[in-house]
């Protein structure tokens, strides 16, 4: 591997008509390939313009006569004329339309019709209020607020204080279109030979999560410094106890420690053999 010290930061522009949610995804999974190298990333959404598009092409060529490094252009542009603009950058240009809609287009035998606003119109209304009644739902039933519609869930997810319960379960409902509901292990919990009489009847919709003793005292300590809460003895405790719990119980569980909260969905949904209730609620979301 080299030695990062010895190489300068790379700028990395992430361009798009739209959100440029979708230049960015893909633009962090390609560069995650390259560790040794340092990016400074800038994200601009909602390029419609030819005049918007000149003044970031005038950016991008100041930015490389100050490094001296040539900038990494990541665009998913659908409107031609303001590609051709951005292509005058002297930027290294990755654009996945001009890469792979000709191949596209030849395979289908039909011309596409390069209009990315046409990728966030909503494509069916009932799902799309399907997916708002399960975030509603997952945002109602958090961390153990309330359990009276647990009979509704499709899953409820459970682990200790901090283990990441609810992102997981708000990505499950927003992605997903799953009802998620996330019950937070307590000590009180952890001193009982049974599972919480809350959650003891719908065990088949129980998920657990857990992680490293290190991982949580660090999150935990962000959020109450100094404290017993987050001190890596009562992490261990916690952690060892609430595995105990699972496996005692037969509760499918994962580690998350080294997981992003997309990998910790898609595992969770993986795992218990769970399907998307709905389909996405808008078509290439983020173009």
């Amino acid at each position: 591997m080299t030695d990062t010290l010895d190489k300068p930061v790379r700028h990395v522009y992430f361009l798009s008509n739209r959100t440029a949610i979708t230049a960015e995804t893909l633009g962090h999974s390609l560069l995650a390939q390259f560790p040794d190298t340092t990016f400074s990333s800038v994200t601009i959404p909602f390029v419609d313009s030819e005049t918007k598009a000149l003044n970031i092409v005038q950016r991008i060529k100041t930015s490389y006569e100050r490094s001296k490094v040539k900038p990494i252009v990541i665009s998913t542009m659908a409107d031609e004329k303001i590609s051709e603009v951005i292509n005058q950058s002297d930027a290294l240009i990755v654009d996945p339309f001009a890469s792979f809609l000709p191949d596209l287009e030849k395979t289908l035998h039909e011309h596409s019709i390069h209009e990315s606003g046409q990728s966030h119109r909503i494509s069916n209304q009932g799902l799309y209020e399907s997916r708002i009644e399960a975030i509603d739902f997952s945002m109602l039933h958090d961390d153990g607020m309330t359990t009276k519609l647990y009979s509704q869930a499709d899953i409820i997810v459970i682990g200790v204080s901090r283990s990441g319960k609810t992102p997981t379960c708000l990505y499950l409902a927003l992605q997903f279109g799953l009802k998620a509901a996330n019950y937070p292990i307590t000590e009180e919990d952890m001193d009982s030979e049974e599972l919480p009489e809350t959650i003891k009847k719908y065990k088949n919709k129980l998920f657990g999560l857990t992680t490293n003793p290190k991982r949580l005292a660090h999150i935990r300590e962000e959020r109450r410094a100094n404290s017993r809460y987050a001190s890596i003895d009562q992490c261990r405790f916690e952690i060892k106890a609430a595995e105990q719990m699972f496996e005692q119980f037969k509760v499918p569980f994962i580690n998350t420690a080294t997981m992003s909260i997309e990998e910790i969905a898609t595992k969770v949904v993986e795992a218990s053999g769970l399907h998307r209730v709905s389909k996405p609620i808008i078509k290439n979301i983020g173009l």
